[in-house]
């Protein structure tokens, strides 16, 4: 039956203990528990975080429905003080009439012009990279990612590399991450602002290191743009996100304010950099565990690069290196809750949903359920093969969300991360212990453990170069 009349016919889930309802199970096993809600209880459970009443659905037709809905039936939830400090009211928060201005004012600047012009950059941060690792040696492969696609937001955000202190600011978002994982699992998720743990202080601390070296950097900029902020004709000059935000400017002429410059430009550093560099971190640890994925993707290296650094033009054309990625980010997707708060006269499939209610989707179980997936649990990048047998609904994968909020950043993420895939994996493989490796909730789904990999160099037929 089509999406939109896919009826809704919710069951109450597990009973939980007042006022916290079911936060302790949901916050000892998150991915766990959500999962338990769906093969328990069906694709519409309702269930309560603290004194919230919530609505967990898993079924690609509700999902879609609710990510498509309009503002006036559903709008975000801030969850997190956490997450606030990180992003500001950024476009990510906003609501109404100041999130369609901030869309319209961002959304230029990650078009596909603009990404296709920030492609050079992603080859050559990765080619540095890889020009820095040696036969044999031993490398901590989230560490490297996250430094690579570092080094490739700052440069086409900003414009420059940062050099020593690109890993201070890594080392400061990665402790923002961990804090806003901290609070979504426990007790801190309903706290007020004003109270002071060690988890938020340390999460204070690493912001004010973000914010220090961004508030210097729009500074700087401004400074060679002229007070009233960027001309119209300065993006034309520097081709940086920075210099597009700086100088974006809306139907009646108003630029962005400094602080929501700041905002927008540390989400989409967070979104750039974070994310592709856990998708890369996951992609790699699969690919170790599968050598017949890794002979193709060589052989499809071998066969469009023919040993030279990909490029643009060549992202179309690196299909397997394409569904490797989109195979690690459905079994680790880097996003993976959505919540949105039901308003008066919400509706699902049919169903009245009372205002206020939360209702959550998960792309964790949705990416895993056995209906849209044969073997959910293993790496099979062939399933999004072109010709392959098994049809995938709408929003049965939905990595960067769905609707009007759909990531604004989804096409730059894609295309970062297969060309950084294709510039390591021509010149190396990662040779990781065949174990597996637990993912850990925060604001991504990182690795629990150090993922620690032994480099071996790929060495191409002498037919194969160029």
């Amino acid at each position: 039956m089509p999406v939109s009349t896919l009826p809704l016919n919710p069951v109450r889930g597990p009973r939980g203990l007042p006022p916290l309802g079911n936060l302790f199970a949901f916050g000892k096993n998150p991915l766990g528990f959500l999962t338990r809600l769906r093969d328990d209880f069906g694709d519409a459970v309702i269930w309560s975080l603290g004194p919230r009443r919530s609505l967990f659905i898993s079924h690609p037709g509700h999902i879609r429905e609710l990510l498509a809905a309009r503002e006036d039936t559903y709008e975000i939830l801030e969850i997190s003080w956490a997450f606030r400090q990180i992003t500001g009211q950024s476009v990510i928060l906003s609501k109404g009439e100041d999130w369609r201005r901030k869309r319209s004012l961002v959304q230029p600047t990650v078009r596909p012009r603009q990404v296709r012009s920030y492609a050079d950059a992603m080859v050559e941060c990765a080619g540095a990279a890889a020009d820095g690792w040696r036969d044999g040696a031993r490398i901590d492969v989230r560490r490297e990612m996250a430094l690579i696609t570092q080094r490739i937001v700052l440069r086409t955000l900003f414009g420059n590399d940062l050099g020593q202190q690109t890993e201070a600011l890594g080392d400061a978002m990665d402790v923002a991450e961990q804090a806003v994982g901290a609070e979504l699992r426990g007790i801190g998720l309903f706290l007020p602002a004003w109270v002071r743990t060690p988890s938020r202080r340390r999460l204070l601390a690493a912001v004010a290191t973000i914010d220090g070296e961004v508030h210097r950097l729009i500074g700087e900029r401004r400074e060679r743009t002229g007070a009233g902020g960027a001309p119209a004709h300065a993006a034309e000059e520097r081709d940086d996100l920075l210099t597009r935000l700086l100088a974006a400017r809306d139907e009646e002429g108003r630029p962005l304010s400094p602080k929501e410059v700041r905002n927008e430009a540390v989400t989409l550093w967070a979104a750039g950099h974070e994310t592709t560099s856990t998708a890369l971190t996951w992609a790699f640890h699969l690919l170790a565990r599968a050598p017949e994925a890794r002979a193709r993707l060589e052989a499809e290296l071998q066969d469009v690069l023919a040993g030279r650094p990909p490029a643009i033009d060549d992202y179309e054309r690196l299909t397997w290196t394409q569904q490797i990625v989109k195979e690690a980010m459905r079994l680790y997707p880097p996003v993976w809750l959505i919540p949105a708060v039901a308003r008066e006269g919400a509706t699902l499939g049919g169903a009245r949903v009372p205002a206020g209610t939360i209702v959550w989707c998960s792309t964790w179980t949705t990416h895993r359920d056995p209906r849209w997936f044969p073997e959910p649990d293993r790496f099979r990048p062939e399933r999004w093969d072109a010709d392959a047998p098994d049809v995938v609904p709408d929003h049965a994968w939905y990595p960067f969300g769905g609707g009007p909020r759909t990531c604004l950043g989804a096409r730059f993420a894609q295309v970062e991360a297969a060309l950084v895939l294709a510039t390591l994996a021509q010149r190396f493989h990662l040779d990781l212990p065949d174990t597996e490796v637990p993912p850990r909730v925060g604001l991504l789904l990182q690795p629990a453990t150090p993922l620690h990999a032994t480099l071996q160099r790929v060495d191409y037929q002498a037919e194969h170069a160029s």
